[in-house]
């Protein structure tokens, strides 16, 4: 949930409890002002986006967002990985292209004609408008890539974890401009899962949580608002 969706609950309750529902619809109204007026102004510009990490969810990352346009870098420790990765996703892409009745390999060349690979983070990041990592599930780990990835990033890039167990927040906490982090928690496998899960910590800009929002919905995912706690939204349900 949102700063604007969680002030109008509380608005709600406070209305209901002085029963006073000219005021509910005065401050609905003025919010929904507050609301359009935010999102006028926000700014996006995310045109290069890196992925930290090329087993299956950061491949799967890779070739949603190379799909949708956007150039791509993708990063591993491990080079055989990466080649591993971009057939994968040539395969995947050939695959949806014969159902659609497209020519397979021009789907294929569109794709990963707009992904890179390489072995080195900061020069992957260096001209990123925004990095998502998807490693292991270990915060130390986690921790100390979000600290070189900062230092190696543009001031305004956007910091995004794919965490599906772990806090946003304490993966974070090294991060000096934690208004520009946030979380994208995917579904395996993501060319076909279609919802994606925008994390927000209480650092989170409005900026920040809109340019996440954007990017889920520019790759063709539903998009689940959450706040950083534990399981997000889904995985607390199942």
């Amino acid at each position: 949930r949102n700063a604007f969706e969680e002030r109008e609950d509380a608005l709600e309750k406070r209305a209901v409890a002085e029963h006073d529902a000219r005021l509910l619809a005065a401050m609905r109204k003025k919010l929904k002002a507050e609301r359009a007026a935010a999102a006028k102004e926000h700014v996006y510009n995310v045109k290069k986006v890196a992925v930290i990490g090329g087993g299956l969810m950061g491949s799967g990352i890779a070739q949603v967002a190379a799909a949708a346009k956007y150039d791509v870098s993708l990063v591993d420790v491990d080079a055989t990985a990466l080649g591993k990765a971009v057939d994968g996703i040539s395969k995947n892409v050939a695959r949806v292209a014969k159902k659609q009745g497209a020519d397979e390999a021009a789907a294929v060349r569109d794709v990963t004609a707009r992904i890179t690979t390489g072995t080195d983070v900061a020069a992957a990041v260096a001209d990123a408008d925004l990095v998502i990592e998807a490693i292991i599930e270990h915060l130390p780990t986690k921790q100390r890539l979000f600290s070189d990835i900062e230092k190696a990033a543009p001031q305004h890039a956007i910091l995004a974890t794919n965490t599906s167990s772990l806090s946003v927040t304490d993966i974070m906490r090294n991060v000096r401009q934690r208004d520009r982090v946030g979380g994208l928690h995917w579904f395996n496998p993501v060319p076909v899962m279609k919802l994606v899960e925008v994390v927000s910590t209480d650092d989170t800009s409005h900026n920040t949580h809109l340019s996440l929002v954007k990017f889920g919905e520019d790759v063709g995912k539903r998009v689940i608002d959450c706040k950083d706690t534990p399981g997000f939204v889904v995985n607390r349900l199942l």
